[in-house]
């Protein structure tokens, strides 16, 4: 019985783990403070100013800003996956070109 009530312990644990990892992340990581619904916005330039403007501000942050913006919607855009709507998908790159425009980046934009 001790092995069952074990190995059931480990798979809870397991699940659990997997389930709220992202919890964890947003609570202890060193990720940027967000203006609240920043990937919401319909304006791709309103979206890259607020990026910028976190980026900047962070004192947590361990990269140059333009990367953290950069990294932060991204990792937006990866998470969200196949359920992201194509028009918010589209809105958001255009956000990175947006973002890299505020930075004088060049423009390496693959939407268009």
């Amino acid at each position: 019985m001790e092995c069952t009530a074990g190995i059931w312990y480990n798979f809870a644990m397991k699940k659990a783990t997997k389930e709220s990892w992202t919890q964890k992340i947003k609570e202890t990581s060193f990720a940027l403070d967000l203006q609240s619904g920043v990937f919401t916005f319909d304006n791709p330039r309103r979206i890259a100013e607020s990026l910028k403007e976190s980026a900047e501000n962070s004192t947590q942050r361990k990269a140059e800003p333009f990367q953290s913006a950069m990294s932060m919607l991204n990792y937006y855009i990866n998470r969200a996956g196949t359920k992201l709507p194509a028009e918010r998908k589209a809105i958001l790159e255009q956000a990175k070109d947006e973002l890299r425009a505020l930075f004088g980046r060049g423009n390496k934009s693959k939407h268009l």
